[in-house]
């Protein structure tokens, strides 16, 4: 009796637009162990199985690349610390931090490279980072969804750019060396220090 030789399974054709989306996404899990500086085009080359050649035909060079999946890794993180819909204003921030913290965890090489890509001088990056943070401190004065609906004045806003830099550093810092704090310690620390400092400002 002969046995019929299955046929091979037939492979997707991707879209131009869902290859560039691949490749982002293979970026993007690169920088879980990787710095943005060793993310080259041809470390993604070879792990997506592509030329170098289609490489640059999707984002033009290095440069172009370096900001794509930046503004990639950036969408991801806002996804990631969105508050829930429902629940009291505190069990809202602390879920979004909580999101915040295991994203910096997982990405934890990647992160940091970021952040010093931002501040390295590239106005591009820098941008991006930028307008990232400022959707995130939006979040605090829009009731819908998950709004922590404080007051939206020109000093509350001040406050929060500081924390947040506060809260980056820390996290970061955390992941290199806890302290012998655990991730419930931590979290504790940043969700109660943002309204702990909008209650030092006068009425």
């Amino acid at each position: 009796m002969t046995t019929a030789t299955p046929s091979p399974t037939p492979r997707t054709r991707l879209s131009p637009a869902q290859r560039r989306t691949q490749l982002l996404e293979l970026g993007f899990r690169l920088l879980a162990t990787h710095s943005l500086d060793e993310l080259s085009i041809d470390l993604l080359a070879e792990e997506a199985g592509i030329s170098r050649g289609l490489m640059y035909h999707y984002f033009g060079g290095k440069q172009g690349f370096y900001e794509a999946v930046v503004q990639h890794a950036a969408d991801d993180l806002y996804a990631r610390t969105a508050p829930p819909d429902h629940g009291e204003p505190m069990e809202r921030l602390l879920a979004s931090l909580a999101g915040y913290v295991d994203y910096v965890v997982a990405n934890h090489a990647g992160y940091r490279s970021l952040v010093k890509a931002a501040t390295g001088g590239n106005d591009n990056l820098r941008a991006i980072y930028d307008t990232t943070f400022a959707a995130l401190a939006d979040r605090f004065f829009t009731a819908d969804p998950g709004g922590l609906v404080i007051p939206d004045t020109p000093a509350v806003r001040l406050l929060i750019h500081a924390w947040q830099a506060m809260v980056e550093d820390l996290v970061l810092t955390w992941c290199d060396s806890p302290a012998g704090l655990s991730r419930e310690d931590l979290l504790q620390v940043i969700t109660t220090s943002l309204p702990a400092l909008i209650d030092t400002l006068p009425g």
